[in-house]
């Protein structure tokens, strides 16, 4: 269903990005932000079913300005490369790349941006700091606890798992205490609850954390 583009970001360096369409006009665009395991068949596959209810869907490869092309599964030493990664790429420079993901998604009219794991970090800075966003969805963004008292510029919802042992419940409630106007919903799962290709993967938390994002999109894009 998708393709592999390549962006421009405003300090000149090209990233890919694999977008997908969906089958008539868009209703508007969505930016997929990666974990740390990079734009893999499961980015992918969500970029697959954004569009496939309607919306123009772009994840650009946030660890190219890394190591380009980087893709990997879901094993203890796929996670320890993806996490050397994540400490080589600053977080302004991201910043830029996700603008440029933005951009590109404008064309279809607003747009949304949502994202996993250390993209659930980025998405809740995007939604801080980035302009032409509509709406935010973070999934399981443990680096969201650092930045708590950012506030999001555009409507935003968080999700989270109460068995994940990576971001303790005591991070989520100081988040919800520090910004009480954004839905932080909490599932029996664990981290990655999403991601049909871990272990962790809980399928009703996910179709319901699924229905309430594109739920979430649909009243704001």
């Amino acid at each position: 269903m998708g393709e592999i583009i390549s962006l421009k970001a405003k300090d000149g360096i090209e990233i890919s990005a694999y977008v997908a369409k969906p089958a008539g006009k868009p209703r508007g665009g969505i930016v997929v932000l990666q974990e740390i395991f990079g734009v893999n068949s499961h980015i992918r596959s969500v970029s697959d079913l954004y569009a496939s209810h309607g919306y123009l869907a772009v994840a650009p490869a946030l660890f190219d300005r890394a190591e380009s092309g980087f893709e990997v599964g879901y094993t203890p030493d796929d996670a320890q490369k993806g996490m050397a990664l994540v400490s080589q790429v600053k977080r302004e420079k991201s910043m830029l790349d996700i603008a440029a993901a933005i951009n590109f998604a404008k064309q279809a009219g607003k747009v949304g941006l949502v994202g996993y794991c250390w993209g659930g970090t980025l998405a809740y800075a995007a939604a801080c700091q980035l302009s032409d966003l509509a709406a935010v969805a973070g999934y399981y963004g443990g680096g969201i606890v650092a930045i708590k008292d950012e506030t999001p510029q555009v409507p935003t919802i968080l999700h989270f798992g109460e068995l994940d042992k990576h971001i303790p419940m005591d991070g989520v409630n100081a988040i919800k205490q520090a910004q009480p106007k954004i839905p932080v919903y909490v599932y029996h799962a664990d981290h990655g609850f999403n991601c049909d290709q871990r272990g962790s993967y809980d399928k009703p938390s996910a179709e319901l954390a699924r229905t309430r994002t594109l739920e979430f999109f649909a009243s704001h894009l």
